[in-house]
């Protein structure tokens, strides 16, 4: 049975969407993914596409998404490092993996966060595979 997870951060523009994108895109044999924000937001941040696109991830149907929008409760959830206030979904787990948020930075920003996303991402499909999740 597949573990349902939820990236959440606050906009759901960048790193949240880096997460669900290589989730899907790496662990859908045992992962139903989501992700989410606290905030609204109008779009992805076109250098978080861009470098997904550049490591072979379509992002292109992916779009900011607010809590209510997710299902109520979830195996697993992720936060990104929000800062003062990290949001709440009820879950079984939960991680915060304290990123930096590289919006307003130069697209090397960008793929440096996406490769810690990824190393981050394979970490927890095999940690759901072993079973310790």
């Amino acid at each position: 049975m597949k573990k349902k997870v939820a990236f959440v951060c606050i906009h759901n523009s960048c790193r949240s969407q880096m997460a669900e994108g290589w989730a899907k895109h790496l662990g859908s044999d045992v992962l139903e993914v989501y992700s989410a924000g606290t905030e609204e937001y109008h779009e992805v941040k076109p250098l978080a596409a861009q470098v997904m696109e550049e490591a072979g991830v379509d992002m292109g149907e992916h779009y900011p998404k607010l809590l209510t929008d997710i299902p109520e409760e979830v195996d697993i959830l992720i936060t990104m490092g929000c800062g003062v206030v990290c949001p709440f979904l009820p879950c079984k787990h939960e991680e915060d993996w304290g990123l930096v948020d590289p919006s307003g930075g130069p697209i090397e920003d960008f793929r440096n966060t996406r490769d810690l996303i990824k190393g981050k991402v394979i970490d927890l499909i095999e940690r759901v595979k072993k079973g310790e999740l």
